[in-house]
């Protein structure tokens, strides 16, 4: 495993001020996804994780326009991407939503964040089109799906109690400060509700409202109750792969990456000194994306030297 220091220069990546076009394809189901698209060169396709858009990854995707055609799909059920969640939902309709870009585009190249790393992982393992992927933290829960916290987070978004599930997202996930693991779950609450009104007042700019990105983690959630305890079938995966990760992150995500790394065939990893869960979201968003896009560089780019 190579450990990548943080450049500590980083600020924006870029100051190209280039447009993006926008486009949208249908997906098997019907489901219209739409993308952002910027860039010249080899295709590369980037899968948001759970609470972003596109928009979390302008700062990425401008880094890697130097050299790349990059294309930013809005997952089914936020952005230009709308689709009301239901309970049969699995992740074989996000591998079909990516292998539709994929079609349209001719990218042979993905990365993927989080839940998105995983949808990145699956369709890599069912789609030869894919010659390479790199994944960033791909939440494996190899010890166990907390799947009661799951259920209860879907019933407090199914009641309208947006407050109540932000805060069991964090009982799921870990990202959070770790001092918040001793506040008291209806201070949590009290504000939560704080934030979300404050959110819902002034809007997110760019971004996604919470009000709408949280009950889409419900697709999300979906793709780690889909696969979230067995990485076994990866062993078929034939495409070479980037596992990329940071030394700020939960235990269980790098137990998640330590697996695959001894699962996949044709692996490479890297370790960014410094970052966390967020580090390819845009600076504004707590992200380090020009270090991410250092290291998909190099990945993408060297068979083609």
């Amino acid at each position: 495993m190579m450990t990548e220091a943080r450049s500590g220069r980083e600020g924006h990546p870029s100051t190209s001020i280039e447009p993006y076009a926008v486009g949208a394809v249908t997906s098997r189901d019907g489901t219209t996804i739409g993308y952002r698209q910027i860039g010249r060169g080899p295709g590369v396709v980037l899968v948001q994780g759970a609470m972003g858009t596109a928009a979390n990854f302008d700062q990425l995707a401008r880094a890697l326009a130097r050299g790349f055609t990059v294309y930013l799909p809005d997952r089914r059920g936020r952005g230009m991407s709308p689709r009301a969640y239901d309970a049969a939902h699995s992740i074989e309709r996000e591998v079909e939503d990516l292998e539709v870009l994929l079609s349209r585009s001719g990218a042979e190249l993905v990365f993927g964040l989080s839940s998105g790393a995983i949808i990145t992982l699956e369709a890599t393992r069912a789609l030869p089109s894919i010659r390479k992927a790199a994944v960033y933290e791909p939440p494996f829960y190899l010890e166990g799906v907390p799947l009661d916290l799951i259920a209860r987070f879907n019933d407090e978004i199914r009641r309208g109690n947006l407050a109540s599930a932000l805060v069991t997202v964090n009982d799921i996930v870990h990202l959070a400060p770790g001092l918040l693991a001793a506040v008291p779950r209806p201070l949590l609450r009290l504000a939560t509700s704080g934030f979300l009104r404050l959110d819902g007042r002034r809007g997110s700019g760019q971004y996604a409202p919470v009000r709408e990105l949280l009950p889409a983690m419900r697709f999300d959630f979906k793709m780690v109750v889909d696969r979230g305890e067995s990485i076994a079938s990866f062993k078929a995966v034939d495409a070479e792969i980037l596992l990329l990760g940071g030394t700020k992150s939960p235990r269980y995500l790098k137990n998640a990456l330590d697996a695959l790394e001894t699962i996949l065939p044709k692996v490479q990893r890297t370790e960014l000194e410094g970052v966390g869960h967020e580090a390819p979201w845009n600076a504004d968003r707590g992200g380090s994306p020009e270090v991410v896009a250092r290291s998909l560089r190099r990945f993408f780019r060297e068979d083609r030297a």
